[in-house]
């Protein structure tokens, strides 16, 4: 827990994960990706979805949602995750139950990151798991995560989803724009076609929540992105001009994937573009 200016702000899990290291690191060689994030036998790596919560004198908030409670059996088995629901366990352990959210923020749809907006109550039924909350996501991410394209079907389960729109829960929001007083939506793309990091304006401190546009620290170089990233040139062009901004003004970087480090202060590095303070 750390205060950002009116902002408690805690990061908790929404599950921990394995997954294929050469997924995450994409045109990256393996010679190089595994010297700062070594591999198991099976070639796979632990990853974290650190999901922010911001709590103030009148709002919780939470961004992003990590993979929930959904998968099945066989995905449990590939990705290694966690059993139950982590997010809501790990919601409970800093005192807050799914009614007393009031808004979800997404960086983008995937289902690691959306994947707990949703959850089967009692009946099996799916339903929004935080029922007081406004989900909010950029318009044109939403429209290319619903629209069932056949490459994407595998990071846009769909259940994940249209629960938001048929509960009337949504708001869609376009390009950089105030979301609430003190967080702000920065559209980089690259990683999606709308994917967002989100600012977190505390008074005298400033916050950025990468999302997938740098997932972890050891993504801090330019050139470094993954597999997933839709347009590779704009993630290079969009992630050197964000780290440029969390480095020369002091703002605190948030990872969303990083097992080890979820928050730091980078610097500017000759040899990696940026690195830890």
């Amino acid at each position: 827990m750390m205060q950002l200016g009116r902002f408690q702000l805690d990061i908790v899990s929404g599950g921990r994960y394995s997954i294929d290291g050469g997924t995450m690191f994409g045109v990256v060689p393996k010679v190089l990706w595994s010297r700062v994030f070594p591999c198991d036998e099976k070639n796979n790596i632990r990853q974290e979805t650190n999901c922010v919560l911001l709590r103030d004198d009148s709002r919780t908030v939470l961004i992003d949602t990590g993979y929930g409670s959904k998968l099945s059996e066989k995905q449990r088995k590939i990705f290694e995750s966690e059993d139950g629901d982590p997010l809501l366990r790990n919601l409970r352990a800093v005192g807050v139950e799914p009614e007393d959210v009031d808004a979800v923020v997404f960086s983008h749809l995937h289902f690691d990151h959306a994947g707990g907006a949703t959850r089967l109550n009692e009946s099996g039924d799916l339903t929004p798991t935080f029922p007081n909350a406004e989900y909010i996501v950029q318009r044109r991410e939403w429209v290319t995560a619903t629209a069932e394209y056949p490459e994407l079907r595998g990071v846009y389960p769909q259940e994940n989803l249209l629960p938001l729109r048929e509960s009337g829960q949504l708001r869609l929001v376009d390009g950089n724009v105030e979301l609430m007083p003190g967080l702000h939506a920065w559209v980089t793309g690259g990683h999606t076609q709308a994917h967002s990091a989100v600012v977190i304006e505390g008074e005298g401190e400033t916050a950025i929540y990468l999302g997938d546009l740098c997932p972890s620290t050891r993504h801090l170089p330019v050139f470094w992105g993954m597999g997933y990233d839709v347009d590779m040139l704009q993630l290079r062009r969009k992630k050197a001009e964000v780290l440029g901004k969390v480095a020369d003004d002091g703002w605190l970087a948030l990872f969303d994937h990083d097992p080890d480090v979820a928050t730091a202060r980078l610097v500017r590095d000759a040899k990696r573009d940026f690195s830890v303070k």
